[in-house]
């Protein structure tokens, strides 16, 4: 066989493989309350993240991506770290990553905030395929308005991964960094969308 004829069966696979195959993207999934309106979320707590991976900062690297780049869409304000944590410490939140609806309202007040965020990262790390490896996220959020502690809002977003392509040519994917960033990136386009 010709090498270009390889070359081409090879690309003819990866087009036939890719959207089979891809592990780029997960199915969006959410949930969004129609009676809400979200534009007069203008105050928001980021409660820690629960950790559900074997990466030990996995949830706080989550959580700070997060609230950086919802700071930079200036939809709201997003109360600092330390503001969150002595509001917990005064609330009495007993489990910060799964407070009650009653928590909620009572940190709600206690922060002076219209809406609070939670969320779970069930994936973070390197993954491996044969020869390639890339890095994956997966991270799942709802927000809590303050008002009567009800979820208003929550999806869940996986990014990276190895698709076809890096099965097929043996590459990696993109960099942690990158791939929280997407994941992140498309949780605020939905929760703003």
């Amino acid at each position: 066989m010709k090498p270009f004829a390889a070359v081409g069966i090879a690309t003819l696979a990866l087009v036939a493989l890719g959207p089979a195959c891809a592990g780029k993207k997960s199915a969006e999934v959410t949930y969004r309350d129609p009676k809400m309106d979200f534009s007069l979320v203008l105050k928001v707590a980021v409660l820690p993240f629960e950790n559900l991976t074997t990466a030990t900062t996995a949830a706080e690297r989550v959580r700070d991506v997060f609230m950086t780049m919802m700071q930079a869409t200036g939809s709201s304000y997003v109360v600092p770290p330390g503001e969150v944590a002595r509001g917990l410490d005064r609330a009495s939140v007993a489990h910060p990553t799964t407070p009650t609806a009653e928590e909620v309202v009572n940190l709600g007040k206690v922060v002076g905030v219209d809406a609070v965020i939670t969320g779970v990262v069930r994936e973070y790390g390197e993954v491996r395929s044969g020869s390639s490896s890339a890095g994956v996220v997966s991270v799942s959020l709802q927000m809590m308005e303050t008002q009567t502690g009800k979820v208003v809002w929550s999806a869940s977003a996986t990014r990276g991964g190895v698709d076809a392509a890096d099965r097929l040519f043996g590459g990696g994917g993109e960099p942690m960094d990158q791939v929280t960033a997407d994941a992140v990136r498309d949780l605020l386009n939905r929760l703003f969308g």
